[in-house]
């Protein structure tokens, strides 16, 4: 008998232990926040919390693509926009994410509450704004590598700038992570929810990738698009956090866990006090971008722009208007109202079909085609040698088209301007030219695609028999590598191929003809010239270009391998030990 009543005793004990565990359990299937509050209050507030933390992972995550988009552009015009500066921007990028990801997932276990991880984006959004004012003096500590060709200054103001994106692209890591953590009810759900907020997080980011590069930096620049993105950014944290305090539950507790504050100065209204700093952050930024860098670096800055392509200068040196792009290391443009003849590689696409077997006479140019139009200073000398014949100018940043026609008086009736990349504009077209000008390489560093054996084959088919192509190539006073490496793979094309150094500036012109030639032609062609502008350049090739013929036909670069940034890499390397010496 007493063994039987103890027996109950303990039977007692586990059914009264099983009730407990069940209306413990109960409890805490709900998340921390709605322990306390009666079902209808619960109800209310829910998804007023989901739908705020829902805007701030989608904000977020357009945020992180803008910010580094806008990077790209805030870098451009000092540091290029090569393969290798958006290597480094977008792998240091990805390691602070990574970084923000980790550390994210940590803090959420930690200090599961909203206020927390609306803190964190409000400190991230005050970073955002100040990036443009806090990069500007670096960025201009960069502009005098380009003239003491110090390599170490160059890279380290390109790292000082990535390092100022470090903390808040970390914060903005830390984001998902968080609010998977505050958004997971129920343990079988969770898969669903973090997928939910990775895709929410992913929608946003799309938004940040084309909102800045269609409308905002063409629209407003790129200092006031790193604001907008902050400011946005901002209202939404400021309206977390009012919201992640506003409600206590039955127990005096708030909705995360704190307890309410007392009456007094709300402390959030410090977060909105923010945009002061941030908006004084941009809007006192005064004077141009970047100083004026025409050649010898110098100028009047005439005005600068910032297109979907290229961060652009019109710059006044004497009586030139010279058009500059990005970093600044080329004129692409010239206008003189003075003179015609510039001695700059534009001049010279006027004689490249005196190359043919003679007697060839400029009667016999009737279309041309000119690939990186530029402000039009080819365009301008071409009209004037052959008259108004057909010249179809292919360029592909239509801000630099109006700014050649405002500035450089790019009006010529006989051109027809085709907004196009120009090598697709190749590969569309069925029209044959007796002269294609190629002036599309941005230096130092050029597109591959137009380097390519294959995009000289293009080239080659839309000539007329008797046609030339002419590329201007970049180089240093020394260092022709990059030149010999393009002549040679049009060799592996053109029949004959042929060099020219210009009078000024560090550039040698290329010239490949679709007939098979020899190098004496030029000087035949030229002793029968009549045309005095004509003549006056091809006097000026003859005497200080050093004509020649490339012999080698070794392919450099084709559409699979074309490692011409390399190459240039090795050039300007080259270029600065040759300095220090």
């Amino acid at each position: 008998m007493l063994y039987f009543m103890h027996d109950t005793n303990i039977t007692s004990k586990m059914i009264y232990t099983w009730k407990e565990s069940i209306a413990y359990m109960s409890t805490t299937s709900s998340s921390p926040q709605e322990t306390n509050l009666p079902a209808k209050e619960e109800k209310a507030n829910r998804p007023a919390q989901t739908r705020l933390l829902i805007l701030l992972v989608f904000v977020a995550g357009a945020c992180s693509l803008a910010v580094e988009l806008a990077a790209s552009r805030l870098l451009a015009p000092y540091f290029g926009t090569s393969l290798f500066i958006w290597a480094n921007l977008i792998g240091l990028i990805l390691v602070y994410l990574t970084v923000g990801y980790y550390v994210g997932g940590r803090i959420a276990d930690r200090f599961p509450r909203p206020a927390v991880l609306y803190g964190m984006t409000t400190v991230a959004a005050f970073l955002i704004s100040l990036i443009p004012f806090i990069s500007r003096p670096i960025m201009h500590w960069s502009q005098s590598s380009f003239a003491t060709y110090s390599i170490g200054v160059f890279y380290g103001s390109l790292v000082s700038v990535i390092l100022l994106f470090a903390l808040p692209m970390i914060l903005l890591g830390c984001v998902s992570p968080f609010a998977i953590r505050l958004s997971i009810n129920q343990l079988g759900r969770s898969g669903r929810t973090a997928g939910q907020l990775y895709a929410i997080s992913t929608a946003g980011s799309i938004v940040g990738t084309f909102l800045p590069v269609l409308w905002l930096i063409p629209s407003i620049g790129t200092y006031r698009t790193f604001f907008t993105f902050a400011v946005s950014l901002l209202l939404v944290s400021v309206i977390g956090l009012v919201a992640s305090g506003a409600r206590p539950g039955p127990d005096n507790t708030r909705l995360d866990g704190w307890q309410p504050r007392k009456k007094g100065f709300n402390k959030n209204i410090l977060a909105i006090l923010l945009l002061i700093p941030m908006a004084l952050s941009v809007f006192t930024i005064s004077g141009p971008i970047k100083p004026a860098f025409g050649s010898n670096g110098g100028g009047t800055l005439l005005t600068e722009r910032e297109s979907a392509y290229n961060y652009i200068q019109v710059v006044q040196v004497g009586s030139e208007t010279q058009l500059v792009l990005n970093e600044g290391v080329g004129i692409h443009s010239i206008y003189d109202p003075n003179q015609l003849i510039t001695n700059g590689p534009w001049d010279y696409f006027m004689v490249a079909p005196f190359f043919n077997n003679p007697p060839f006479t400029p009667d016999r140019v009737r279309r041309v085609a000119v690939i990186g139009l530029g402000a039009g200073t080819g365009v301008r000398e071409l009209t004037a040698a052959y008259g108004n014949i057909p010249i179809d100018g292919v360029e592909i940043d239509s801000t630099i088209v109006n700014l050649a026609r405002q500035y450089f008086y790019m009006n010529e009736p006989n051109l027809r301007v085709v907004i196009q990349d120009g090598r697709y504009w190749l590969s569309t077209t069925s029209q044959k030219y007796d002269i294609i000008a190629i002036d599309a390489y941005q230096q130092p560093y050029i597109p591959f695609q137009l380097t390519t054996r294959e995009f000289f084959q293009q080239v080659r088919d839309h000539l007329t028999p008797t046609g030339t192509v002419m590329i201007n190539a970049g180089r240093t006073g020394s260092d022709y590598r990059l030149v010999d490496a393009l002549a040679q793979t049009m060799h592996a094309v053109f029949p004959n191929v042929y060099l020219i150094d210009t009078a000024r500036f560090a550039n040698t012109m290329i010239i490949g003809t679709n007939a098979r030639t020899s190098p004496g032609n030029f000087q035949n062609n030229f002793s029968s010239l009549s045309n005095p502008l004509l003549e006056q350049v091809a006097m000026n090739s003859i005497q200080y270009g050093k004509i020649r013929e490339e012999q080698g036909s070794t392919v450099f670069f084709s559409d699979d391998r074309a490692p011409v940034e390399q190459l240039i890499d090795q050039i300007i390397l080259g270029a600065v030990q040759s300095q220090g010496r």
